[in-house]
Parts: structure tokens; sequence; C-alpha cells
């Protein structure tokens, strides 16, 4: 459905040299630069600045690096569409699962949720977690993915012009490298952080992060604060190579594995819960009202 050349240039500008796109793609260097030719041929474009440090995207190449991965991603969703239209009869909810969202969250509601929708089919939809895919995704919940699972505030929800439900509030932890010398401990004061490059989500992103934030900077100026802009695998693989400390959740645990995710002795946390479109479908609501009526039960217990 689109020309496959653009998933190899997408692999070059990630790379920055064809011979490391050719290892990730387990062809050939000399195949590489090949599709990448025939690609600025067939456009008419310069996509890539040869210089002895690497390869550079161009102007245009910038340009098309983006688009083409909303292309990609696009035909994608296309062909999930073409199969729910196959499927229209029947009642299923599509939960997205990506490494910061894992279906496997919710995995414990299933049951009950189940026994209170027997007629309810699930189905998990993978997606990579990008700042591209957060903003299409949330903003048009109940058209490809019907619910997400994962953090989120009123801040977060205008944003991504979705709405939540609570189920619960994770406490922040914190993510260091298996190698770090906090790796040890079961359990971080704050104090423990001192001297350390503690990775926040930029301001305004979360009211919940932002207190925390606040509250470093006011008590605690030994903690130098590194903003970043987006929850993704990089940020993670950032976290380890750096042996930085990066604000997270208990659910995060498994994203990384060279990651270890260690509680902190303070009051902060974030609601978790389900993320769907403002205006969900019968089906998604009477799936929201089983997530809200085994949540109060569990509670009661």
């Amino acid at each position: 459905m689109y020309n496959p050349q653009l998933e190899t240039f997408i692999k070059v500008a990630d790379a920055g040299s064809f011979n490391k796109a050719a290892d990730a793609l387990y062809i050939t260097p000399t195949a590489v630069i090949k599709q990448i030719n025939l690609l600025e041929k067939s456009l008419d474009l310069v996509l890539f600045e040869r210089t002895h440090r690497g390869l550079v995207l161009t102007k245009a190449g910038k340009s098309l690096y983006q688009d083409a991965k909303y292309i990609i991603s696009y035909c994608k969703d296309s062909v999930v569409r073409a199969k729910n239209a196959m499927s229209e009869g029947e009642k299923i909810i599509r939960i997205g699962s990506s490494p910061t969202t894992p279906a496997q969250l919710l995995m414990q509601l299933w049951p009950e949720i189940q026994a209170q929708c027997p007629d309810i089919k699930f189905e998990i939809v993978p997606f990579e977690n990008t700042p591209e895919n957060a903003k299409e995704i949330l903003a048009n919940l109940g058209k490809n993915i019907d619910i997400v699972g994962g953090i989120f505030d009123d801040t977060m929800l205008n944003l991504r012009k979705c709405k939540g439900l609570k189920l619960s509030r994770e406490p922040f932890c914190c993510a260091v490298s298996i190698h770090h010398r906090l790796a040890g401990k079961d359990k971080l004061q704050i104090s423990d952080l001192y001297g350390e490059n503690l990775m926040l989500m930029h301001r305004g992103w979360s009211n919940y992060v932002d207190q925390l934030r606040d509250d470093v900077w006011q008590n605690h100026s030994r903690i130098n604060i590194v903003d970043f802009d987006f929850y993704d695998m990089s940020i993670f693989n950032k976290c380890e190579n750096s042996n930085a400390v990066l604000l997270a959740i208990k659910g995060w645990a498994n994203v990384h594995p060279l990651l270890k995710v260690i509680p902190v002795e303070w009051e902060y946390s974030i609601p978790f819960g389900l993320l769907h479109s403002p205006n969900p479908s019968e089906n998604v609501k009477r799936v929201l009202q089983a997530a809200k009526n085994t949540v109060q039960a569990k509670n009661q217990l």
C-alpha cells in the first residue's frame, strides 16, 4: 500500500548510516544504498547529505521523515479498518498496547469484566509509542482503538482530546540501570537521589509531575532535573545509557530489561485508568461500567 523504500529510508535516517541500517534490515549495505538512490530519483529529491561523520537529513529529508512515518502508520490502520468492517456485527473492544501503555496492566480486571459482559470479545492492538501516534490514536479513540490503559491527568486529557476512567493511583517510582549505584536498594529515600540526574517530563505535561518538580527545586537542590519531551523507548535507553534516574511507575518494570523500577518514600502519585473517546460506543460504555464496578467491589473488600 506504500513504497517499501520508505521503511528503508526511515531505518537509514534513524541509524545515520547505510551499514547500520543494513544490519537492522538484514540486507547488504549495497541493497540499502540502491533503495535510497531509487527513492531519491523517483521523488527527485536529495534526502541525505553524505558527510564524513555519517548521513544527515536534508530539509527535504526531515520533512519526508515525519510524513513517511504517518503514511506507513495510516496504511497499516487502513488495513485494521478494513478488517473491522468485515466483523461489524461482532462486539469487539480493541485494546491499544505499547511499552508504556501495556495491556498486561489491565489483565487482572478482564475476568470480572468478561463475567459482566460475556458477549463482548477483546482484541489487543499493538502500536509504537511515538509522539505522532499518541496524538493520532488518543484523539481518535473509537476509530481503530477503543481503549488504552495508562497514566493521565486533566491536562493530558485536554491535550490529547480524550477522556479517562480512573481505576487507581500509581505511586511514582524511579527507574535506574541495573548497574546503577541505587539498583541494590528495594526502596529509595528522596535523599538517595542527591547528586543524580532525575529525568522528568517537561513542565505542563502533568500537574502531578509538576508538583514533584516544584518540591525538588525548592527543597532538594542537590538533585539535578533533566527535562524530556515524551516517554518512548529512546528515553528508557537514555536512562540506562547515561546512568540517570527516570521517573516511572511500577507497571513499567518490564519495559526495559536493563532497568530496575524502585519505589520511593514520597507521597507523589498519578491516576491510572482507561483512556477512551469523549463519546464512547455503547459497548465501550458497558466495558467502562464493568471496570468501574470491578474496582469498587475490590475496594470494598
